[in-house]
């Protein structure tokens, strides 16, 4: 099986200008965590995720264990985090796949690399995106469900 077999074709995509707030809000309404940046052309230059988000978002979160002259400190960088866009946040250095990649390799891939997805690119521009949900859908409509044990699980 390829990966052009389970793929999400069409991926949502955001524009490395855009809000962070943007992501935040383009993540949550269509339930999904991983982001892949696109330039004017449709050339794929990085990937936000929902861990990305959360690292820019981390610093706030701390100021009610933080010290006074500490806590004014973290004020003046949160004041810099709502103007921080996409570009400020995502990763830029993006494992790809090809559509013609087996799937094996892909989930090998993203298993050495610690990610949840992989933008799929061809001829330069993004075509889809593989994901750990795309993967785990697989394996489970490839077996059968008279394989299951339910005893054999601890609940």
């Amino acid at each position: 099986m390829k990966v052009k077999d389970v793929m999400s074709k069409d991926p949502v995509t955001i524009d490395p200008a855009a809000p962070l707030g943007t992501a935040i809000a383009v993540m949550r309404s269509k339930g999904i965590r991983h982001l892949p940046v696109v330039g004017d052309a449709g050339e794929l230059v990085g990937i936000i995720t929902d861990r990305d988000l959360r690292h820019a978002a981390f610093a706030p979160a701390l100021s009610e264990h933080l010290s006074v002259g500490a806590n004014r400190r973290l004020r003046a960088v949160a004041e810099t985090l709502e103007d921080l866009h996409i570009k400020d946040a995502m990763t830029w250095n993006v494992a790809t796949t090809h559509p013609d990649t087996p799937l094996l390799h892909a989930a090998l891939v993203m298993f050495e690399r610690r990610v949840g997805s992989l933008p799929v690119v061809e001829n330069g521009r993004l075509v889809g995106i593989i994901t750990e949900r795309d993967m785990l859908n697989t394996l489970v409509k490839e077996r059968s469900l008279r394989e299951f044990d339910p005893e054999g699980f601890l609940w």
